[in-house]
Order: C-alpha cells, then structure tokens, then sequence
C-alpha cells in the first residue's frame, strides 16, 4: 500500500511539474505573418547616454512602421533593476523581449525565465552569458578594438605609452573591445594603465586626472566608448598635454569633437540601424522564420582627415 501510495505521488508531482513548465496562453509567442498588434519589451542598459538613446530611436522607429508596440524600460546600469524590469515586462504578456544587457552575467537569469515561457529573447549591442537567445545584434566589438589600437600605432608608431579606459566590468562589449585593443596593443603598444570608467563620461575625467598624474609620459588614450573618451579629453585639456584619444560608438558629441579637432579619433557604430535589426529580427522569430544567432552592424573609423 504504501509502496502504490509513493508512486501515486510521484506521478502527481510530475504532472505538475510538466503542467508548470507549459507557458500560459498570454506569454507564447505569435506565430503569425500580420505583426501588428504584437507587443516588444525593450530593457536598455542606460537612456544616459546618447549612444543607447540612438539604440532606442532605432527600436521604437522600426517598430512603429510594423504597427507593433513597444515597452520602454531604462535600467540605469543597474544589473539588479534590469533583471526585475525583465520580468515586470514578462509579466505584461510582451511577445519578445529586446535585451541591451548592463551586465552580461547578471541578466542570465532574465533570459532564462524568459525561456521557461517561451518569450523569444534578442540582445543588442551586448551579448547574455547564458540562457539562449534567438539573435546578438551587435557590431564586430572585437574588430573594433583592434581598429582603434591599430590607429594609435598609426599615428604615434610602435611601443606607444597607452592608457585604456575599460567599460562596465561584465559586458560583453567591455569584454570584447578590450580583447581586440590587446590583440594588437600586446605586441605593438606599451599598455601603462587600464581602469575601469563604466563607459561614463565624469567618471572617464575622473580617472583619468588620477592617471595623468601617476603617468606623465602617456602618449595615447583608447575608451571602451566615446562618453569616456570625451570625459578623458576634459582631464588632458586640463592637464596642458598633448595626448592622443580614441572613443568608441560614433555619437553625436564624439564626432562634433572631432570636427572641431579635438577628439582624434572615434570607432564608429550604428546605433539606430542595430535597433533596427534587432526589431526585424524579433519580426522573423515571432513568424517562425530562422534568424542568425549574430547580425553584425557595420564599424568605421572616423578622424578629422
């Protein structure tokens, strides 16, 4: 009897597990050609800085020509927010989520409750450590940070005096800009310093005062993103020195600075375009059609000449 009792309860237990891990009717997603009426959740990483902005404008333009809706939410580079903001927005019954990841670890968890209901999962500029997501919007993070180290030894030749300013510890573009700037740097630059400014532009004057100070030979600067780099230029234009600077992303501040002869150099993105895509991509998923797991937005290297 008690033998009959034990499986009776092990067969319940696993009906429900099997009940429980079916998605609810309002979060599987729509498998259809007329997309209008489809509902998108985006999580920025921050709306503080222009190069999300752009990101954003990107999203909500595309979308808007498709008739789908979109949810807004900015996690203010906290990894913590942006994970509980994910899941307010799989509460709202969203069709697919748009992921602009502040720590590419930390919103793992995110994409997997994502998957446990079925909600298609893209992310854009910044890629997640686990769970799995249907495509990385994104440009060649990697070849644009060997094109910045490539231009420092351009211009200043080999065994230049560098500092690099790293972005947020845990994204994947901090990651990945900084594996293409050493794959270069290691063999043709001298790295004197590298600091973390959180891609933000009074942190990157910030630390890079306290690196003038502590360097005074520096030759060249490389910025994990153009906030930082114009925060960086801030401290040398302080400082009296004539120090060289590469930012990254290619926003309007970055570019103007260039124009006017000040920045030296930025390693231009898409911004708008990778919203873009991303939304198209959200499109063909939510259709049943195959996406590639990477779709790359093209880089430039822009400079005054």
């Amino acid at each position: 009897m008690k033998k009959l009792l034990v499986l009776l309860m092990s067969l319940t237990m696993i009906l429900l597990g099997a009940c429980s891990m079916q998605p609810p009717n309002w979060a599987k997603p729509a498998k259809k050609n007329n997309l209008k009426n489809i509902k998108i959740g985006l999580s920025v990483s921050t709306l503080n800085n222009p190069f999300f902005v752009s990101l954003k404008n990107g999203v909500v333009k595309e979308a808007k020509t498709k008739g789908i809706d979109v949810i807004v939410i900015d996690a203010q580079n906290d990894s913590a927010k942006q994970v509980n903001d994910v899941q307010d927005l799989l509460q709202k019954g969203v069709d697919a989520l748009l992921i602009n990841p502040t720590d590419s670890a930390a919103i793992s968890t995110a994409v997997q409750s994502a998957n446990d209901i079925g909600i298609p999962v893209i992310t854009l500029d910044r890629s997640a450590d686990k769970g799995k997501v249907e495509s990385l919007v994104a440009s060649d993070n990697v070849k644009g940070g060997q094109m910045a180290a490539e231009y420092i030894v351009d211009q200043l030749g080999k065994n230049a005096n560098v500092v690099e300013l790293e972005g947020v510890p845990g994204a994947s573009a901090t990651r990945e800009r900084g594996k293409g700037f050493h794959n270069v740097a290691d063999k043709q630059l001298k790295v004197v310093e590298k600091q973390s400014a959180h891609f933000d532009r009074t942190e990157g004057l910030n630390v890079m005062e306290n690196i003038i100070q502590g360097n005074p030979d520096v030759q060249a600067v490389f910025a994990h993103n153009d906030e930082m780099a114009l925060g960086a230029l801030e401290a040398i234009n302080s400082s009296g020195k004539d120090i060289l600077v590469v930012g990254f992303d290619g926003n309007d501040d970055a570019l103007k600075s260039i124009k006017d002869g000040k920045l030296n150099a930025t390693v231009a993105q898409q911004p708008e375009l990778i919203g873009k895509l991303a939304v198209n991509a959200a499109g063909d998923v939510l259709q049943g059609k195959k996406v590639e797991k990477n779709i790359p937005a093209p880089l430039k290297l822009v400079t005054k000449k």
